[in-house]
C-alpha cells in the first residue's frame, strides 16, 4: 500500500509575540502582468494590514505575476535566488514586523516548467519556508479546450507546516483545496491554521468556494484563511474574490463580500481549535481500512 504525502516539511520555530490570540489578514488583489506594478499595489495593502494589528498577512495565488500565457510567463518570471520583488517583500515584512506569506508566484525550473511557489517571510524579514503547489489542474471539459496545468507547472512533492505565533500554519494553494487528504495530513502534523491563497474563476467560485473552504475547516477542526484574486485582470481572466476566514467549527467569521482589492483582518484563538476538536474528535477517531479490489 502506498502512503501519502511522502514527507511533511516543518520549518524551525522562530520568535514571535506573547499571548495566544493572533490577528491575521487576507489581502485581496487584482494582479496583472507587471511584477513591479503588482508589488506597488501590494505595499499599501500590507501597510494597512499591519496598521490594523495583523501579525500574519496572506496574499493570493499569483500575487506578483498573473500571466496571459506561457510565453509571457517565461519572459517575466525571475529565478528564485535573488528574486527582485521577493527581496522587497522581505524588507516590508521586517519594516512592519509581521509575517508576510506570498500566496504564490511562478519560479522557473530546470526542466523548462515552473513551480507555483508560496513563500513565507518572518517578522525579521528572513524567509522561513516555501511550498510548491502539489495538485495541478489537468482536465478535458466538454465544449472547451483541454487544460493542462502540468504542461506549464511541475507539481510539488511535499506538504509544509511552519510556526506562526502559537499557531502551526499549514500550506496549500487554490486547487489543493479539492483534496481533503492534504488537509488531513497537515492537521495530523499539527497544523491548526491552514492558508489557501487562490485565483478562483467566477463560476467555480460561486458554486464551490465557500462550501469547500468550510468543509476543510470542519473536517480538520482548523482555522482556514483564504486570500483571493478578484475582478477582471489584464490577462482577460475574471476571478471571484470573496477572501475569507473560517473558524474550526466551519463558521465564516470574516469575509470581503466583493471582488475589489482590500484587506480582511480577523482575530483567531487556538482555544477554539481545542474546543472544536474536542467536540468532534474526527482526527483522533480516524482509522485505517481496507477496500477489497482497490489497487494499492
Amino acid at each position: 500500500m502506498t502512503t501519502w504525502p511522502r514527507s511533511i516539511a516543518r520549518a524551525a520555530s522562530i520568535p514571535c509575540w506573547p499571548g495566544n490570540a493572533l490577528k491575521i489578514a487576507a489581502i485581496q488583489m487584482r494582479s496583472g502582468l507587471d511584477p513591479d506594478a503588482n508589488l506597488a499595489a501590494l505595499e499599501p495593502l500590507l501597510a494597512e494590514a499591519a496598521a490594523q494589528g495583523a501579525r500574519y498577512a496572506l496574499t493570493p495565488e499569483v500575487t506578483l505575476i498573473f500571466p496571459e500565457n506561457r510565453d509571457q510567463l517565461r519572459s517575466v518570471a525571475a529565478p528564485f535566488e535573488g528574486h527582485p520583488q521577493l527581496a522587497v517583500v522581505g524588507a516590508l515584512a521586517k519594516q512592519h514586523g509581521i509575517f508576510v506569506h506570498i500566496g504564490s508566484l511562478p519560479i522557473p525550473l530546470d526542466d523548462g516548467r515552473f513551480a507555483n511557489r508560496s513563500v513565507l517571510f518572518g517578522s525579521d524579514g528572513a524567509q522561513v519556508t516555501t511550498y510548491d503547489k502539489i495538485h495541478l489542474f489537468d482536465a478535458d471539459i466538454a465544449g472547451l479546450n483541454a487544460y493542462r496545468e502540468s504542461a506549464t507547472y511541475k507539481g510539488g512533492e511535499r506538504a509544509v507546516t511552519a510556526p506562526v505565533g502559537d499557531f502551526t500554519l499549514g500550506f496549500s494553494i487554490c486547487y489543493d483545496m479539492r483534496f481533503p487528504r492534504l488537509y488531513n495530513a497537515l492537521a495530523n502534523a499539527g497544523a491548526n491554521l491552514i492558508a489557501v491563497p487562490a485565483a478562483f474563476t467566477v463560476p467555480t467560485g460561486q458554486a464551490h468556494w465557500h462550501v469547500l473552504l468550510r468543509a476543510r475547516a470542519i473536517e480538520t477542526g482548523s482555522y482556514v484563511i483564504a486570500a483571493a484574486q478578484g475582478g477582471t485582470h489584464a490577462n482577460g481572466r475574471a476571478t471571484y474574490g470573496h477572501s475569507l476566514v473560517v473558524d474550526p467549527w466551519g463558521k465564516v467569521i470574516a469575509e470581503l463580500d466583493h471582488d475589489e482589492p482590500g484587506v480582511l483582518v480577523a482575530e483567531i484563538d487556538p482555544a477554539a481549535v481545542t474546543e472544536a476538536r474536542g467536540r468532534v474528535p474526527a482526527l483522533a477517531n480516524a482509522r485505517d481500512f481496507a477496500l477489497p479490489g482497490a489497487q494499492a
